[in-house]
């Protein structure tokens, strides 16, 4: 997954619970304990980097593209923004929506927790560049504002 996310010891971003970030872990869990998701992927296809390999769709990737410290004239104020890339794959053009309608629902306009507000970005898809064998692919782009508890 990389290395430093360009924190600082002081704002907690850089410790870490089992090679993740504490945002990024609280971003999976909130896609693992909805009911709407977990209806429809499994706990095990909800991955960070990558899906793992043989995993029968659907299924989740999450990528971390950026994460910065906020900062003002005084240094960090503890406030990391990121964007978080969600890519939904599927059999079916219309599992992936369906699969992706859930995760939006989820994470559009979401605060509780470390996060002070995830919005969606963007969104893509492959519907007319789909190969014979290959799933449907949606591709979300989440903003998030995040302040550790620890900040």
């Amino acid at each position: 997954m990389g290395g430093d996310r360009g924190g600082n010891q002081a704002s907690g971003e850089t410790e870490r619970l089992g090679g993740l970030s504490a945002m990024e872990e609280e971003f999976r869990a909130l896609l693992t304990t909805s009911s709407a998701v977990m209806a429809l992927v499994a706990p095990a296809n909800i991955n960070w980097g990558e899906v793992p390999q043989g995993a029968r769709p659907p299924a989740i990737a999450l990528h971390l593209i950026d994460n910065v410290d906020g900062l003002t004239q005084q240094g960090p104020d503890g406030l990391w923004q990121g964007r978080v890339q969600v890519d939904v794959y599927d059999l079916t053009f219309g599992g992936a929506t369906i699969v992706a309608r859930a995760v939006r629902d989820v994470l559009h306009g979401y605060r509780a927790g470390g996060f002070r507000l995830i919005s969606l970005s963007q969104q893509r898809s492959n519907k007319n560049q789909q190969a014979v064998d290959r799933p449907y692919w949606i591709s979300m782009d989440f903003i998030t504002n995040w302040r550790n508890a620890n900040a």
